[in-house]
């Protein structure tokens, strides 16, 4: 061991693993540890489930269904919505607000009798990726379904955090 942050490799006998250098990731590379290059985002996916109703509560076109504060800086790379009653004669539409301003070019539908974001025809689309730590995030009802509201929606923000 020579460097701060070194580890001990074996294959045939022990040997020093030296430290990976910034953006270096441990991966295992022909069954033996190697120090890597990241592609990309290397920070675990998370999510965030907001209940906008109770499970079978009744939506309604309402601003600030719900809000939460970001716990910490958050790169967005997915949204999605569910329902577990669909809605009938109508589509859902929801919006999604960081501090006041939209972060959604197209907004989230949820099509007539489905009950799920996921096989929308026409998908969200993210404008603003980056949400910012202890940024207030609401959720509004912009388009419930005429014959049958909607009941016990949800929305998922899915992304990582940014370090």
């Amino acid at each position: 061991m020579t460097t701060k942050g070194d580890m001990v490799d074996y294959n045939t006998e022990r040997q020093r693993l030296g430290i990976g250098t910034a953006n270096q990731i441990l991966q295992v590379k022909s069954g033996l540890p190697s120090w890597q290059t990241s592609a990309g985002n290397i920070a675990p996916t998370l999510s965030f489930i907001v209940s906008l109703t109770s499970e079978t509560g009744d939506l309604t076109v309402a601003d600030d269904l719900a809000q939460i504060r970001m716990p910490f800086a958050f790169t967005l790379t997915e949204v999605r919505a569910f329902v577990n009653t669909a809605p009938t004669g109508a589509a859902l539409t929801f919006d999604i607000e960081e501090s006041g301003s939209t972060i959604l070019s197209t907004l989230i539908t949820i099509d007539v009798s489905e009950k799920t974001s996921e096989s929308a025809a026409t998908p969200p689309v993210i404008s603003d990726t980056a949400l910012a730590d202890d940024s207030i995030i609401s959720f509004n009802c912009d388009q419930i379904g005429s014959s049958t509201a909607g009941a016990g929606a949800k929305i998922m923000l899915i992304g990582y955090e940014t370090v």
